[in-house]
């Protein structure tokens, strides 16, 4: 009796610091990208940026989509990339250059997964409890669920992708459910590097803005940030509604109510 009290007490502790672990990973997640601006040299990068990207031309915008492409489907950082974006092309031309970007990477880790690595890719997810969660919502909901879930960041992006090329999921669909479902996470990590951009021109003499024009720019990139946050807790109480439960409670974690 004494044993099961014990447990007991012991359980709520241990959801305590789960918890906390997650909000706190949770926020890390979102400050990162803002410590990489402030720590790098922002105004040397932009520079050099700059030139290098001048002197390839139109084929900068063509070297940087095959670059990420390679960089998400081995697994790398593709938030990097969007800041380098945000940094190198400001915000609307960043923005839609890292979409475009990241669409093609889904769509070749989901074919990669479907028909070419599908024995291994299956091998590593089968040892993933949310894989199965996720096949069985796929199977009854469709492309829904993709599109919440690149709405709500608690699957890693590429795996995710990989993951997606398992189940029964359309291709068309997946990719329609993709293109749509990233645009809040592209808009904010783009965001960031264009606000470090508009920082290194200013601190070097290019561009100069009033007090209004920054506070505008300043309001706008938390704004960004907000309607992202929002957005995926909608995600969250949808994936609930779907009875991932497990997806649900990490992403309530995560992105706290």
């Amino acid at each position: 009796m004494q044993g099961r009290r014990a447990v007991a007490n012991e359980e709520p502790k241990k959801s305590f610091w789960h918890r906390l672990w997650k909000i706190v990973a949770g926020s890390l997640t979102i400050a990162f990208p803002f410590l990489v601006i402030t720590l790098l040299p922002v105004g040397k990068v932009v520079a050099k940026l700059d030139a290098l990207f001048d002197r390839l031309g139109p084929l900068a915008i063509v070297a940087f989509i095959l670059i990420y492409v390679l960089d998400a489907v081995i697994l790398g950082p593709a938030w990097l990339f969007a800041l380098v974006a945000g940094l190198a092309f400001g915000l609307v031309k960043g923005s839609i250059i890292v979409w475009i970007s990241a669409t093609i990477a889904a769509a070749a880790a989901f074919l990669i997964a479907r028909y070419l690595a599908r024995h291994k890719v299956e091998q590593l997810a089968r040892k993933n409890e949310k894989f199965e969660a996720v096949d069985r919502a796929i199977k009854k909901s469709g492309w829904k669920v993709v599109f919440m879930l690149r709405l709500s960041p608690i699957l890693p992006y590429t795996i995710s992708s990989y993951v997606y090329g398992l189940t029964a999921v359309d291709f068309w669909h997946y990719l329609v459910a993709t293109a749509v479902g990233i645009i809040p996470m592209v808009a904010v990590y783009v965001s960031i590097g264009a606000a470090g951009r508009q920082a290194a021109l200013a601190a070097a003499g290019h561009g100069h803005k009033s007090i209004v024009e920054w506070v505008v720019l300043g309001v706008g990139l938390v704004l960004t940030v907000v309607a992202a946050v929002l957005i995926a807790r909608g995600a969250k109480r949808e994936l609930a509604a779907m009875r991932l439960e497990k997806i649900a409670r990490e992403a309530h974690a995560v992105i706290p109510p």
